[in-house]
């Protein structure tokens, strides 16, 4: 990581802005809590994140500190798994990025596997609709068996 001092007439904001990191157009960086509460998720799964290598926050001793990538990759992340990817898809995927490159590679295997994803899902879905199809039948013919009990019960009075 390399660091450098902000100019003289650059707005500052706070006083743990001092430094920026030079890749991060400007942007700070964010401890653990305040990365967790901006993207809704808990300590413990952006350690367990980073302990399977999705993410690389720097230090400063035993603190944090996460950078515009990190905030990206978390994205990411979070993406991959709202849609169903695994987290060995999502880091085999973004392991695969080269800010230098063309990712063509990486963007093959991004689609790919979204591909498969996609499909996974669509079954999924048609499933899931099946059984609603099956339990809306059925509650059907249960309402339909307590309006004719309804109506015996009294007749029967």
């Amino acid at each position: 990581m390399t660091m450098k001092p902000m100019k003289a007439g650059d707005n500052a904001g706070a006083a743990d802005n001092m430094f920026v990191d030079s890749g991060e157009a400007g942007d700070g960086f964010l401890r653990i809590g305040e990365m967790a509460k901006k993207f809704g998720v808990t300590l413990r799964t952006l350690r367990f994140y980073e302990d399977k290598g999705l993410l690389h926050p720097h230090r400063d001793g035993s603190t944090r500190l996460y950078t515009r990538r990190d905030k990206a990759r978390l994205k990411l992340i979070l993406l991959g798994r709202k849609v169903g990817f695994s987290l060995r898809d999502v880091k085999q995927m973004m392991d695969l990025y080269d800010p230098s490159g063309t990712n063509t590679k990486q963007l093959r295997l991004a689609l790919d596997k979204s591909e498969k994803q996609l499909a996974r899902l669509q079954k999924q879905r048609d499933v899931i609709e099946d059984a609603i199809n099956e339990l809306s039948n059925s509650m059907t013919l249960v309402r339909k068996m307590l309006a004719e009990r309804s109506t015996q019960t009294n007749s029967a009075a």
